[in-house]
């Protein structure tokens, strides 16, 4: 696989289950989780009102925003409670040597 067009996030042990870091893709802002172990990487932007939803609670698979409440599954970018009504991008996560990698493939 050429990871040439792909986001570089971070090692394993430095994304613990639990845990989140945000990244760029050009202008897109993607937060990737680790939960339980496994990694997923969603656009870091509520549809609601645009705020960031990285450091919004973590409900199991759902990230809650900060803000206003609105909740999104982190493995698919639907919305699971409002005020948002628009799901939100989700990305690829890959994984090579323990360095984790994503990017905005829209």
């Amino acid at each position: 696989m050429n990871l040439a067009d792909w986001i570089f996030v971070g090692t394993r042990s430095e994304l613990l289950p639990g845990e989140f870091k945000v990244v760029w893709d050009g202008d897109t802002s993607i937060a990737v989780y680790n939960i339980d172990g496994a990694l997923y990487a969603v656009e870091d932007t509520c549809t609601h009102d645009g705020g960031e939803l990285a450091g919004g609670e973590v409900h199991g698979f759902e990230v809650e925003c900060p803000r206003h409440g609105a909740r999104f599954d982190l493995r698919t970018g639907a919305v699971t409670c409002p005020p948002a009504y628009e799901p939100i991008a989700s990305f690829p996560v890959h994984e090579v040597d323990g360095q984790i990698w994503t990017r905005d493939d829209r």
